[in-house]
Parts: C-alpha cells; structure tokens; sequence
C-alpha cells in the first residue's frame, strides 16, 4: 500500500518518498553481482512464484458458504453432500424412477425420470420438495434450481 501510494504521488507530479529515493540510489550505485542485490530479486522471484501459486490453487470452491446465525460459527457444505440431499429427497417422491442432481455455486441442475405418473404432477412435487430441501440447507446463496423431468424410455 506504501508503495502504491508512492507511485500515484509520483504520478501527480510530487517528490518521492526519501526511502524510494535511497532505495534507487543503491540499485544505481551497487554492481549487479552484489549479494544484497541477488538477495533482492530472489526475494521478489520467491514472491511473485507464491503470488502465482496461489492465484492458481482451487482454494473451497468445492464447499457452499453455509449462513451464520453467530457471528463466531463459519461452516461449510460440499457440493457433493448437497447435491446427495437433494437426490434422497426427490427420490421420497412417488413416480421418480431416477434422479441425477449436479450442484453449482449458483445453480442447481436436477434431471428426474419419471415412469407412472404424469409429469406436470412429478414436475411440480419435485419443484415443491426441491426448493424447500434448498432452503433447508441453509446456505448463504441459495442456488437456483433449474428441474427436467422425462419420461422413462420404453423397453422393446
């Protein structure tokens, strides 16, 4: 931030900071084999490799913020398990053969295939028990849920 700060003050045509000054001295003055030197852009190379490993890392994209009710408490849920509750509680349902549930920060695509029932009536079951099993999760965004019903395939 100080550094930052220097340069917009530079850039609005004020001097630098007496440390900036003293630090462009030296580099101008010092060899480029010198140890502080070396020692230096080591150090900004090890930087800038952290900086660029963290940027590539995943971190918890994998887990759902959950909501808060103290301020104290932090927790999460996996995609995976949310997506799991969301299939055991369409599967309750009478009339849903199979169910296949991805879950996304924003979104949650659910595939049913219904075989004796119609599917105006599995639809709507199916979009009543889904959103409630959403926010019954409890988390900080619930996704928006995004529902195809088929019909089985027919054997022969």
């Amino acid at each position: 931030g100080l550094l930052l700060y220097d340069i917009v003050a530079v850039r609005a045509h004020r001097p630098a900071m007496r440390w900036r000054r003293a630090l462009a001295r030296q580099l101008a003055e010092r060899p480029l084999d010198n140890t502080w030197v070396l020692a230096g852009a080591a150090l900004a190379v090890a930087l800038g490799l952290w900086l660029l490993a963290l940027a590539l890392t995943p971190g918890h994209r994998s887990l759902l913020p959950m909501r808060r009710p103290h301020p104290d408490v932090r927790a999460g849920l996996k995609r995976d398990a949310a997506a799991q509750v969301l299939r055991d509680r369409a599967m309750e349902l009478s009339g849903v053969r199979s169910v296949r549930v991805r879950m996304r920060r924003r979104k949650a695509a659910v595939h049913a295939v219904s075989h004796f029932r119609e599917l105006d009536d599995v639809r709507a079951d199916l979009d009543t028990t889904l959103t409630e099993a959403i926010h019954g999760l409890g988390l900080t965004h619930a996704p928006r849920l995004a529902l195809r019903v088929t019909r089985a395939a027919r054997k022969g």
